[in-house]
């Protein structure tokens, strides 16, 4: 595969910022990592980090690389502070960057195919509940996403005495408005989900502190007939289990042979 360290100027937000991609290469002569890669324009996969983490954080704790290399499969893994997605009330605009700017770029920069079927979305904890309000937010963008360990419901997160995340992120993303029944909302989000919705997948160890949340919102999926594939097994909030269940859901991924052959 080719490792692609993208420093760029961002006009959502202002700066220069940075994402790490991962491109599709046939390489039969390598030894222990014989690439694969269609003819046409590969899928792309859109994978997100966490709180305390930035763009080089899934090549650093898995073997991402690795994982994908036989797949014929692009990964798009952008920077996004301590956003949680959201264009922040007293910060940056990472929401537009995230769903209007950052697909336009890697698309001017890089050959990727632009079918829905061929786009995915994963991430965890705050980067898997960011793979899911995107998705849920733009059904017609996505054909699957994932989240591992994902904050997906933050709306109760933000009032949760217990929770670890500092109340001054809180109140850089949301100020003092609510997230309750908002589009950052992803209980709700999922709640009112049409037809066109995703295929989801949600994963969380049974040793999590977002375990409650996870369940939560499985159920509100399943309430309304969206399709999700669910993933509650033993593990805790670390990269021992990431590593072990992006693997899984780049099983689950529904990858198409060749990619976009149309381009």
């Amino acid at each position: 595969m080719a490792l692609v360290r993208c420093d760029f100027f961002s006009e959502a937000l202002g700066l220069n910022t940075s994402m790490t991609v991962l491109l599709p290469q046939r390489a039969p002569s390598q030894i222990g990592l014989a690439g694969g890669a269609g003819d046409g324009a590969p899928p792309v996969l859109y994978l997100l980090h966490g709180l305390t983490d930035d763009e080089t954080i899934w090549l650093r704790r898995t073997s991402i690389e690795r994982y994908v290399a036989p797949l014929g499969l692009a990964v798009v893994m952008p920077r996004a502070e301590r956003s949680f997605y959201a264009d922040e009330e007293h910060g940056n605009r990472y929401w537009t960057f995230l769903s209007a700017e950052l697909p336009q770029l890697c698309h001017s920069f890089f050959r990727l195919s632009a079918r829905r079927e061929d786009t995915f979305v994963a991430g965890l904890s705050m980067g898997g509940y960011g793979a899911v309000k995107w998705a849920l937010r733009e059904p017609g963008r996505f054909a699957a996403a994932a989240s591992l360990s994902g904050a997906l419901n933050v709306a109760h997160r933000r009032d949760h005495p217990t929770s670890p995340v500092d109340p001054a992120v809180w109140h850089t993303v949301w100020g003092d408005r609510p997230a309750t029944d908002t589009d950052d909302d992803t209980v709700a989000l999922v709640g009112r989900a049409g037809p066109d919705a995703p295929a989801l997948y949600v994963a969380c160890g049974t040793e999590d502190f977002l375990y409650d949340d996870n369940q939560r919102f499985v159920d509100a999926a399943r309430g309304r007939g969206v399709p999700v594939t669910v993933d509650f097994s033993p593990g805790a909030h670390d990269w021992a289990y990431w590593d072990a269940k992006i693997q899984d859901v780049l099983a689950w991924l529904p990858l198409r042979a060749g990619g976009d052959v149309s381009r």
